[in-house]
Parts: structure tokens; C-alpha cells; sequence
């Protein structure tokens, strides 16, 4: 999830941006207007962990467009206990290369109103 907007990004909400953009919930917050109207802003380009960003042109809105269509990103959310998270971890975690053990735990998470397997 993009969120297209056409002003500045106040200074109170620069970490909520970054902070829902590393957790996976949004791609990020993204301003199309590269000259906005704001005396009471700062001319912020982007956010510490890029959760904010502005474009100055079309070709870097296409260009960041193009790099999230091509990138391979996994969602997965979840409400579950920490006993039952801790154990999917724990399986997950007995798979030798980081891609099995993500894999592993999507599994897992998938097989959560079930019986998972070990």
C-alpha cells in the first residue's frame, strides 16, 4: 500500500511513517508535489527510513513505482500469543539459509488454525 498525498510531512509524523513503513504495513507515504505551499514546513525529502518520501519529477515517482512492482515482498500479519510465535520461531529457526527459515515460518503461520507441522 502506496499513500499518494501532494503536501509536506509534519515533523510529528515522521517516525509513525518510518515505523509503519520497516513493519511492512505500507510501502510509504509519498508526496507528488515537489514545490508544496507550506511556510511551516521544512523541505523534507524523505524521512530517515525513507517511510516519507517526496518526488521531484514523474521519472522518480516511475522509477520507485517500478522498483516496488519488481521487488519480492512476503506479508504476513498475525495475532497470536507469544508461547505460539516463539514456537513457529523456533521451528523455523532449525532451517539452514534465512530464505528457508521465512518460508519455514509463512508455513507455519499459514497452518496456524490447524496442527502445524514440526
Amino acid at each position: 500500500m502506496i499513500v499518494l498525498g501532494n503536501t509536506p510531512i509534519a515533523d510529528s509524523y515522521i517516525t509513525k511513517c518510518d515505523h509503519l513503513k520497516r513493519c511492512g504495513i505500507v510501502q510509504g507515504f509519498w508526496s507528488i508535489n515537489p514545490s508544496p505551499l507550506d511556510g511551516n514546513s521544512t523541505d523534507r525529502k524523505k524521512s530517515p527510513h525513507h517511510g516519507f518520501m517526496r518526488m521531484d519529477s514523474f521519472a522518480e515517482l516511475e522509477s520507485h513505482i517500478d522498483g516496488i512492482l519488481d521487488a519480492s515482498y512476503q506479508f504476513f500479519s498475525s495475532m497470536l500469543p507469544k508461547a505460539e510465535l516463539g514456537r513457529m520461531i523456533e521451528i523455523a529457526g532449525r532451517e539452514i539459509h534465512p530464505e528457508k527459515k521465512a518460508e519455514k515460518f509463512l508455513e507455519l503461520l499459514e497452518w496456524n488454525d490447524h496442527e502445524a507441522p514440526e
